[in-house]
């Protein structure tokens, strides 16, 4: 499924006044795409993705998917924080949307549990969030909008609170599940490593109003893995691309 946004802005009212968040937004994304989007804390990046998800609304300006098959979801979003039901064990958070769909017991528990195997967690299949470690948790956030099929996976820094080595396994198995299923993905992050090794275009939003500054084409080759990637002279050429045009905006919206 392709996307596209045509003109996107995103206007609160705030005390009374009204903070323009996001000015003009237009962008194409192509079907199987991983596409990263970086910018400076409170350039709007988040509300760009809640506006894909159908969380937010536009204020003006458009948000036009091309849905190839009706009977699957449109989208299913991965967030920051761990969004795991405490009172669910690993089977049955990832089966949730399924079960929301309709879908029957054996069928969605089936289903679950392939994604529970993809993303390494078999032998904690009935066990609940309590038992489990931070990246654990996000790994069955992962995997439950993964199980729902949606056409497009939208992810908002789902990596962003773990610890270093967590995230580096993380972002493998994630690079791993999606050369499989090559789902078209927007993923959100402030790490500039991050989006050289997971995506194929990275887009550098400018600081506050978030407008699209520029967007850099990841010509690293596939499949990658993500540590030896950064030994290459040309990640490094362009982690500096990319940093050089972040920078400024960093800088900027302090």
């Amino acid at each position: 499924m392709s996307i596209n946004v045509k003109n996107i802005s995103k206007i609160f009212a705030m005390n009374d006044k009204e903070l323009t968040v996001l000015h003009d937004i237009s962008l194409s994304i192509r079907q199987g795409e991983f596409f990263c989007i970086v910018g400076p804390s409170g350039c709007g990046k988040t509300t760009l993705l809640r506006i894909m998800s159908g969380l937010e609304t536009a204020t003006s300006g458009e948000f036009i998917i091309e849905q190839k098959q009706k009977d699957r979801p449109v989208n299913s979003m991965v967030f920051q924080e761990q969004s795991v039901f405490p009172w669910m064990n690993v089977l049955d958070n990832v089966a949730y949307g399924l079960r929301m769909r309709g879908i029957g017991k054996l069928e969605r528990n089936a289903r679950a549990a392939h994604y529970i195997d993809m993303i390494g967690l078999t032998k904690f299949t009935y066990a609940y969030p309590s038992q489990l470690s931070g990246g654990m948790k996000q790994r069955v956030s992962v995997a439950r909008a993964l199980c729902n099929d949606p056409e497009i996976l939208l992810m908002d820094e789902p990596f962003g609170a773990l610890d270093e080595q967590t995230r580096l396994i993380l972002q493998q198995e994630l690079l791993k599940i999606w050369e499989d299923l090559h789902k078209t993905t927007v993923f959100i992050t402030h790490s500039i490593d991050e989006c050289l090794c997971l995506g194929d275009r990275v887009m550098i939003m400018t600081a506050h109003p978030g407008t699209i500054k520029t967007i850099i084409d990841i010509d690293l080759p596939r499949p990658r893995d993500v540590a030896a990637i950064r030994t290459t002279m040309r990640y490094n050429e362009l982690y500096q691309q990319v940093w050089l045009s972040l920078r400024e905006e960093v800088q900027g919206s302090k």
